[in-house]
């Protein structure tokens, strides 16, 4: 079925209004290597040594159930992409099928889902310098503050230009991933000793079975596995910047979910096939412990070079995202008009500023609490993201029915099993939340923060209605 006039039938505002002043500057490449990206970061190449402490080998089973729903919301995505392209991307969706108050919530929920990741991401590359002892004596907060001045400084530039810092952020982490792939698969298969293990199977069921520590410990790290794929929604942002979004998109979305098994759960796998998984620990890189364990001169260092790639290629994404939500925001009247303006090379400048703001509140909290902040935000993150996820499945559930009522025509791209994986997914958030609530201190705190975050919420949107009143 042909999309190419699908958006005939939605008022002109609707969509358009977040596409003003972008160029369509990302091709292929780049679109496919964001989606890459997207999946593969932080979260899998530091928060997986503390879920391994956590959770031991059935943290590959919520990788896989995390990984598979998240697939589901990017299908979401996909059909409401293909329905329109446009860099205000769920915040258009929100506004046009839920209504302003929808959009105005979706935008400001996925600004706090991401200025809480660009905190967790400064923290991590702060924790990663810290691999080199030369560097200890550095406090984290300086670390955190360098790479906040980098990622600023290349968010400036033209949306071709970070398309292309991002296809080679990304390229790197899939290369030292596939490396490690082969190489775990290799030792694996000959059955090389790892620092005095033999590896195999049996390093899973002699420390505990799967679940080491029990079903509800695993069940616990939900939230923070579902922030090991934050930044899957970001392909939808891109392709309002496509050259050709609608030819691109799909073979792009596609491919995630074997990204997801081939990455997440076959990464780990291996991890604890190849050393007990009583060997990880939380604050240092899993790939990292197994390479020094090798004992490869050198190889720790390239890794932890790696991994700091992910972790400015998710800052810089995060602030790339945020500046075309908060001028999406901005130009449907649920921001500061402040944050619509554009830089000579069309960047929205002022969205970027603000995010950087915000991440300068993460430099004091790494000046303040290093040792706690990684997982206070981390909850806070969890719970944007699940807005932002909410928001999407929402919106396509709507979309979906005006296909069926014969309003739009189909996209030609739809979400698989829907109506009802849509709601399935649904009520998996819902559980991710309800985990949450349990997970005490941090967890328990975010969910008791949901009454405040909607207070502020409210009050934000009542001042923004009397500034449009007397404007």
């Amino acid at each position: 079925m042909t999309t190419s006039r699908a958006h005939d039938h939605t008022p002109p505002h609707a969509g358009a209004i977040s596409e003003e002043g972008y160029h369509k500057d990302l091709g292929r490449r780049h679109v496919q290597m964001i989606a890459i990206g997207g999946a593969i970061g932080t979260g899998l190449f530091l928060g997986a040594g503390s879920r391994l402490q956590v959770a031991g080998p059935s943290l590959a089973i919520i990788y896989a159930v995390c990984g598979l729903f998240s697939f589901l919301i990017l299908r979401a995505l996909g059909e409401l992409v293909m329905y329109r392209p446009t860099s205000g991307s769920f915040v258009t969706y929100a506004r046009e099928f839920l209504g302003e108050r929808a959009a105005y919530m979706a935008g400001w929920l996925s600004f706090l889902n991401w200025a809480m990741t660009g905190i967790v991401d400064i923290t991590a590359v702060a924790l990663y310098m810290h691999y080199w002892a030369v560097f200890l004596p550095v406090p984290q907060w300086v670390f955190a503050l360098v790479a906040l001045a980098i990622v600023g400084t290349m968010n400036m530039i033209g949306v071709r230009y970070f398309g292309e810092m991002e296809f080679w952020f990304s390229l790197i982490k899939v290369v030292a991933l596939a490396l490690f792939l082969v190489a775990g698969a290799i030792i694996l298969g000959t059955r090389m000793p790892v620092a005095g293990h033999m590896t195999g199977f049996h390093l899973i069921t002699e420390n505990g079975g799967i679940f080491p520590h029990g079903l509800f410990s695993a069940l616990m790290l939900l939230q923070g596995v579902v922030f090991a794929y934050s930044g899957i929604e970001l392909l939808g942002t891109a392709a309002g910047e496509c050259e050709d979004a609608r030819e691109i998109l799909p073979r792009a979305v596609n491919s995630v979910i074997w990204r997801i098994a081939l990455f997440y759960v076959g990464s780990v796998i291996l991890l604890v096939c190849l050393l007990p998984w009583t060997e990880y620990h939380a604050g240092t890189s899993p790939f990292v412990t197994f390479f020094q364990a090798l004992g490869i001169p050198g190889i720790g260092t390239i890794m932890n070079i790696v991994v700091l790639t992910a972790a400015l290629s998710s800052l810089n994404s995060g602030l790339y995202s945020t500046g075309r939500v908060l001028r999406a925001l901005s130009l449907g009247g649920s921001g500061p008009r402040a944050l619509s303006k554009l830089n000579r090379s069309s960047v929205p400048y002022v969205g970027i500023l603000t995010t950087l703001g915000v991440y300068l509140v993460g430099v004091m909290l790494n000046y303040l609490i290093p040792s706690r902040v990684f997982e206070i935000v981390l909850n806070f993150s969890a719970l944007g993201i699940i807005s932002t996820w909410g928001f999407i499945l929402l919106c396509q559930l709507r979309l979906r029915a005006a296909i069926n009522r014969g309003d739009i025509m189909p996209t030609g791209f739809n979400m698989p099993g829907a109506p009802y994986t849509t709601w399935a997914t649904l009520g998996f958030l819902g559980f991710v939340l309800v985990m949450m609530a349990f997970d005490y201190p941090d967890g328990t705190i975010t969910i008791g923060a949901i009454p405040l975050i909607g207070a502020i919420l409210i009050g934000g949107w009542c001042l923004l209605d009397r500034s449009r009143r007397h404007g």
